[in-house]
Formats: structure tokens, C-alpha cells, sequence
């Protein structure tokens, strides 16, 4: 059953999509650095993500310094839900943010 899904990967991209498993959502030669399961929070203008890759584990966010972001979402804040005591990791301040087409 396809869900919503995200990968990282170590150029920096963020892969979004309704996939079966993450790695349906790898193109080329990529290399994936985790991913996890995102969400539309249209009312406070955030992409939530959230959880972790059963293929690839969660987000390895200290092994990039940019992201990547389909231009799409130019407008939506991103955020990373840990599921324990972290606090949240608020992508869009601690990562330099690009868009792509």
C-alpha cells in the first residue's frame, strides 16, 4: 500500500512521494542517508516529517549542510518529529534551504 514517504539523500535532496517502500523514491545512483513518513500541516503552513525508514533508518541530519527542497514547498516550514524525548529538529533553521524544479 503506497503511504506518504520522504528520503535524505547525501547530495541533499529531499525525495517526497506515495510510495510502497522508501527506496521506490531513489533515482539514479543515489545514496540514501534515512528517510521517513511526512504530513501537510496546511493550517500552520508546515511539512511535517516524521519517523523513521524501515529500508534506510531516520534522517542523518548532520551529514548535510543544505537541503534540497522541490520548489513546491517553498512556502511550508520543515520540521523533523522525533518519537522520543528529542525535541524536534526544525530543518528549515538548521539547515540552509535550496529549491529545485
Amino acid at each position: 500500500m503506497a503511504l506518504p514517504k520522504f528520503i535524505i539523500t547525501m547530495d541533499g535532496y529531499l525525495r517526497l512521494g506515495m510510495v510502497n517502500q522508501h527506496k521506490d523514491l531513489l533515482v539514479g545512483n543515489d545514496q540514501c542517508i534515512g528517510g521517513g513518513y511526512y504530513q501537510f500541516d496546511w493550517t500552520s503552513n508546515r511539512l511535517l516529517l516524521d519517523r523513521a525508514s524501515y529500508d534506510f533508518g531516520r534522517p542523518r541530519w548532520h551529514l548535510i549542510e543544505t537541503l534540497k527542497v522541490p520548489e513546491a514547498y517553498r512556502r511550508l516550514r520543515i520540521v523533523y518529529c522525533y518519537e522520543d524525548d528529542h525535541e524536534d529538529f526544525i530543518v528549515s533553521d538548521e539547515l540552509n534551504i535550496e529549491y529545485y524544479e
